[in-house]
């Protein structure tokens, strides 16, 4: 059995997105292509409906090519208990209540027993201090934490 991984809507951004002149978005395009085409196949893929709604919106042209790339990859429910689950994040915990979103990927991983999620959201996701602080609050709640990383983090040697 593989392990299971959930596919935040920012990898799927850094995937389908034109070529960037910035040398870290860059950067990341490279290593998210590099994932994406060797290494997901040594998992089990999922999104959830969350993803499928923010990869809706945007450009069209861009919408269509998130789309495409998510095509085919299961899709997790977005239950109740994973938005009340979420909204405790974000109202008693870790996550800033202005992005209840964030708090749901986890939330969503987390009651699906995902084993990891993998994000370029270092801001409130991917970020060694949020960690800890999601990891603490799930177990508190009964839940095991799924791992959060980047794409970088999650190659293989």
């Amino acid at each position: 059995m593989k392990p299971s991984v959930y596919v935040e809507t920012s990898v799927i951004s850094y995937l389908t997105g034109r070529p960037s002149r910035d040398v870290i978005v860059a950067g990341r395009q490279a290593l998210t292509i590099e994932w994406w085409g060797t290494c997901r196949v040594c998992f089990d893929v999922f999104v959830s409906a969350l993803v499928v709604t923010e990869a809706e919106d945007g450009d069209p042209t861009a919408v269509q090519r998130r789309l495409v790339a998510i095509e085919g990859i299961p899709s997790l429910t977005v239950s109740d208990e994973a938005k009340f689950l979420a909204r405790q994040m974000v109202t008693g915990g870790p996550i800033p209540k202005e992005y209840p979103e964030d708090a749901l990927h986890i939330a969503v991983c987390a009651l699906n027993g995902i084993d990891y999620l993998v994000t370029w959201n270092c801001t409130h996701l991917a970020n060694a201090t949020i960690r800890r602080q999601v990891e603490r609050f799930l177990e508190k709640a009964g839940f095991a934490c799924p791992i959060i990383c980047t794409p970088e983090e999650l190659m293989e040697a």
